[in-house]
């Protein structure tokens, strides 16, 4: 009698267990279909400098005709490229966000991103997001020196751009874009809180006043230099009112209604070693 008992209780217990079970996978479809409705899948691809010059080409430097590539690739498979401000409408109002979007983005400010990469965003009506060393625009703009392969942007490329709506500038900083004495915006080997506050914020308020004296839009996102951060450079960045950032970190990024989700982006980096199709292959499994 006690063995039947027994039995019948195992026969209960393996019941409840299949139907928890049951319960928590439901939750958990039910709870991804929820996130995938909400959100928009956001790939952004990190570029920096675009050279002809194939001796110059590297990890960090494409040509104009790849990146001519992937502008063709996005047009052809119904991607829509957006900007950073395009995000923060889709989270603080009512505008939409396409399901099929991508971002575009260019570090520190090259001269060549005007002569090369401006031209075909205007030939396939698309956008970009420019991130200058404002220091070094301000140097090369009181020199007048316009170089494609190692000048950066002057104040009237930066004004001609910024009109024509295919490009967005955001913060990359003043001059705090070298590995020594501090690596980015990173703390500095025995740096006090309010040391390494007082400087970031210095620094990069000052990139701030020269974009927004320049283009009459103050910035909106801070791109982490080299991607570096601690964990104190979120809470400055939120401080100085910065409504985004975006790193180095290759991953895909879902944006939703949250404004959490617009903080600590996640880029791809461009090279030379893959087409677009290859590109977007590995993003998407991500």
């Amino acid at each position: 009698m006690v063995k039947i008992y027994k039995n019948r209780l195992k026969i209960l217990l393996l019941c409840l267990v299949t139907v928890l079970m049951s319960i928590f996978i439901l939750c958990s479809l039910s709870g991804a279909s929820v996130a995938n409705e909400n959100s928009v899948k956001m790939p952004v691809i990190m570029y920096h400098s675009v050279l002809k010059d194939k001796s110059s080409q590297n990890d960090f430097v494409v040509s104009p005709e790849l990146f001519e590539s992937d502008l063709k690739y996005y047009k052809e498979n119904g991607y829509t490229t957006v900007t950073v401000n395009d995000l923060i409408d889709y989270v603080y109002s009512d505008k939409l966000l396409p399901q099929k979007c991508v971002m575009l983005t260019f570090d520190d400010g090259y001269y060549n991103n005007y002569k090369y990469v401006y031209p075909l965003l205007k030939k396939y009506g698309a956008k970009a997001v420019i991130s200058p060393i404002a220091k070094l625009s301000e140097d090369y703009t009181a020199v007048g020196e316009e170089n494609a392969n190692y000048g950066h942007l002057l104040e009237n490329n930066i004004k001609e751009m910024n009109e024509s709506g295919f490009v967005e500038f955001q913060n990359h900083s003043y001059n705090m874009h070298a590995l020594t004495p501090r690596k980015g915006i990173g703390k500095k080997y025995g740096e006090s809180d309010e040391n390494y506050r007082s400087a970031i914020t210095s620094d990069i308020s000052k990139a701030q006043d020269y974009l927004k004296n320049v283009t009459g839009k103050a910035p909106t996102a801070f791109v982490y230099p080299f991607g570096e951060e601690n964990s104190t450079s979120l809470a400055i960045l939120k401080e100085q009112g910065f409504l985004a950032t975006l790193n180095c970190t290759e991953k895909l990024n879902y944006i939703s209604k949250s404004p959490e989700s617009l903080y600590e982006l996640g880029r791809f980096r461009r090279d030379n070693s893959e087409t677009t199709a290859q590109l977007m292959e590995r993003i998407s499994k991500n």
